[in-house]
């Protein structure tokens, strides 16, 4: 290409060379990245709501939703532990019991990790109750508090790199008064003012 000939169409005036594109190639990395981070950024954000509005479930629990649930059997036969066997496969539960423990002639509880099943083997009457994990938000708590694998802490430090590449980049997306020259300095002093003027206000930590 010759040093007077303007690439994309953009105009260069004879004997003076074009000028490198770096603005079109921070817009080009800035969107890629932003699409890369789509999955990441939707887990960190339900995550965050989920804890800052801990106190407005009712059990106080974000990972878990509690459950109860009342069940007709019949009559069991059998041993405690012959009746434990039969109540996990008429419940379908997969998880062993921690513990089996007669109450009295007409209860049997089954303890299992997070649930509670008691038993009326004459009857058959069995009465459930316990927490189920709580859809996605659980999940989503637990790559947020990074309670993985260390191997997570990478990704997540990764992400947040990436989060400080789109921040700075996305300041120089437009030039001139839209962009860091006039109303876009102004919508980040105003953003930046967020945080300073809580902390101020708020007495801090």
């Amino acid at each position: 290409m010759a040093e007077d000939e303007a690439p994309q169409g953009e105009p260069t005036k004879p004997g003076k060379k074009s000028k490198p594109f770096v603005r079109p190639w921070v817009r080009a990395i800035h969107r890629d990245f932003g699409y890369f981070v789509v999955g990441l950024t939707v887990i960190y954000a339900v995550s965050g709501l989920a804890v800052n509005h801990v106190a407005d479930y009712t059990d106080g629990d974000a990972n878990f939703v509690k459950f109860e649930r009342n069940v007709e059997l019949g009559p069991l036969a059998g041993d405690d532990d012959a009746i434990a066997r039969t109540v996990r496969e008429k419940l379908a539960i997969d998880q062993a019991p921690k513990e089996v423990f007669r109450q009295g002639e007409d209860e049997l509880e089954i303890s299992f990790e997070r649930r509670t099943v008691t038993v009326n083997p004459k009857t058959g009457h069995v009465h459930e109750e316990g927490q189920r994990p709580r859809f996605f938000v659980r999940l989503a708590n637990w790559l947020h508090l990074n309670r993985g694998k260390k191997s997570w802490t990478y990704i997540a430090d990764t992400y947040a790199v990436i989060l400080l590449f789109l921040a700075i980049s996305g300041l120089f997306m437009i030039p001139g008064r839209k962009g860091l020259l006039g109303r876009g300095l102004v919508i980040a002093i105003a953003g930046a003012a967020i945080p300073v003027l809580y902390v101020h206000f708020s007495g801090g930590p």
